[in-house]
């Protein structure tokens, strides 16, 4: 669910919507540890760290809804189900390999 139906507001718009899409305590790391490939739930609870399996299960649904994730689930018992980018999440690997740089250069360097 986006804040805006039509972002058309100025040049930041673009930025504004983005972030609304991939914002969000827990999304960036979520995408970043999804480019090391597929994941199951608690693999990836495990990767992105102190996040709630009811945090993490919300941020994932998002991140499907935005067409960044995708989810595969398999009809065994046990449930087994999957995560990995799709090819517009995809996209998101130099920007988040940036934001990597970026939090070395500029948060841990001080």
């Amino acid at each position: 669910m986006t804040r805006f139906e039509k972002y058309d507001c100025s040049a930041g718009c673009p930025v504004e919507a983005a972030l609304e899409v991939i914002g969000g305590k827990w999304k960036g790391v979520t995408l970043f540890h999804l480019m090391d490939g597929v994941k199951r739930f608690n693999e990836l609870q495990r990767d992105v760290g102190n996040v709630t399996q009811r945090m993490l299960t919300k941020q994932l649904r998002e991140l499907e809804e935005a067409g960044l994730v995708h989810r595969e689930v398999y009809p065994v018992v046990p449930p087994k189900v999957e995560y990995s980018l799709t090819e517009k999440g995809q996209t998101l690997r130099p920007i988040l390999n940036a934001l990597k740089a970026w939090g070395e250069e500029h948060v841990f360097a001080d």
